[in-house]
């Protein structure tokens, strides 16, 4: 056979299979083809949504990054947090442009909580706003001893801080200051709060029934509000208080709120003011989460007093000391004895006044005695030199 021959003859027989494969594909079932292409089809729209869900992902971090921490100079998180370290954070609610005050304001809620994710575990323990303390943290050195609530009126949240850490002998290592203004938008921004209502009661327009209640943000400013019609005063407006914020920051923390994160993005920047940074928090929420399912949540005891016409609350030295044993405990701290102006002033004031803690009337002679009020000046160079007794302090109320 002519060689072109046999090869031709090899070409077409090549080609011939090849194309009868082809057809063979061309001529497969059509719903084998349509399977293939829905496949396909899904797949890619997979990848778009997973695509969509990172961008979306991507953005909601960055817009809450950029709302907390400014222009990211700040945005590191903290050495404590980052390394799962028992925390202390004082919570403030400041009245600043609540019922007509346009004034600095003062922080009528005062909570000072602990979290410790080692043990679970987290405290919260309202402090009363007319709890006598020596004001710390005063640039002008102007004020001693008055109520704890107007150290943020006389020094900000840094006043705050040192005032509540030197009464209860614990350290302070974050606060949160929300304006009271905040409230009504964060609860209805995570979709309405429950609490469990301890009596019926009517205030602002706003109808409250005992037992489970779901709040929006209207009636939660309202519940939390109310102190002249509870049997237990301002102590029962304290646990409404930590109530509203348990439940606020369990809803935080749930998936339903990612949809509202603009919402609560709005409103932190606008109203809510930390040394937190973004990651601090982010850690927090991961790292710290567990702390929330035991929650010893309580209040600081006091007495009431007529000290020179003011109506204040003194915290007696042995709620002072189980106040700070609590909280130094879940800090892995070891007890210390209270030894500050406030169990001074008791002191002197059980000697030479007779006071009695367990008589429920108010004190009308508990005295301050200059003697035991350090300045700040005096307060820093005890720190440094161990002699806490000074002469040199002053209290507004006299002696």
């Amino acid at each position: 056979m002519d060689q072109n021959s046999k090869r031709r003859e090899d070409y077409h027989k090549k080609f011939s299979t090849t194309s009868l494969h082809r057809n063979h594909i061309f001529a497969a079932p059509a719903q084998a083809l349509k399977s293939g292409i829905l496949l396909r089809i899904v797949g890619i729209i997979g990848i778009l949504c997973v695509c969509f869900g990172l961008a979306f992902a991507a953005h909601m971090y960055f817009a809450l990054h950029t709302a907390i921490d400014g222009n990211g100079n700040n945005s590191a998180t903290s050495a404590r947090i980052a390394n799962k370290e028992p925390i202390s954070v004082l919570v403030l609610g400041v009245d600043q442009g609540m019922e007509g005050r346009h004034d600095k304001g003062n922080s009528d809620t005062l909570i000072l909580a602990t979290a410790n994710p080692a043990k679970s575990k987290a405290t919260m323990t309202s402090i009363p706003r007319d709890t006598l303390v020596n004001i710390l943290g005063d640039p002008g050195d102007k004020y001693d001893m008055f109520r704890v609530n107007s150290a943020y009126g006389i020094g900000g949240s840094k006043a705050s801080m040192k005032t509540v850490s030197a009464l209860v002998n614990v350290p302070i290592h974050y606060y949160v200051e929300v304006n009271m203004k905040a409230l009504k938008n964060l609860v209805d921004a995570v979709g309405g709060v429950d609490v469990k209502v301890p009596f019926d009661f009517s205030y602002d327009w706003c109808d409250f029934h005992k037992g489970k209640q779901h709040l929006n943000g209207r009636h939660a400013v309202a519940y939390v509000r109310m102190r002249h019609d509870d049997p237990r005063g301002d102590y029962g407006r304290q646990m409404r208080q930590r109530q509203v914020i348990t439940a606020v920051v369990h809803q935080a923390m749930s998936v339903n709120t990612i949809a509202n994160y603009r919402k609560l993005v709005k409103i932190f920047t606008k109203y809510v003011k930390t040394n937190l940074t973004f990651n601090d928090m982010l850690a927090l929420a991961l790292n710290y989460r567990s702390c929330m399912n035991d929650l010893d949540s309580g209040y600081l005891q006091g007495h009431d007093a007529w000290i020179n016409g003011s109506s204040i609350q003194v915290a007696s030295t042995e709620a002072l000391q189980k106040t700070s044993d609590t909280m130094r405990k879940n800090l892995d701290l070891e007890t210390q004895t209270l030894d500050n102006d406030e169990t001074r002033l008791n002191k002197l004031n059980e000697q030479n006044n007779n006071i009695k803690w367990k008589d429920p009337a108010p004190f009308t002679n508990y005295q301050i005695y200059r003697s035991a009020v350090t300045s700040e000046a005096d307060a820093d160079n005890a720190n440094q030199t161990g002699n806490s007794n000074s002469e040199n302090g002053r209290g507004i109320f006299g002696n």
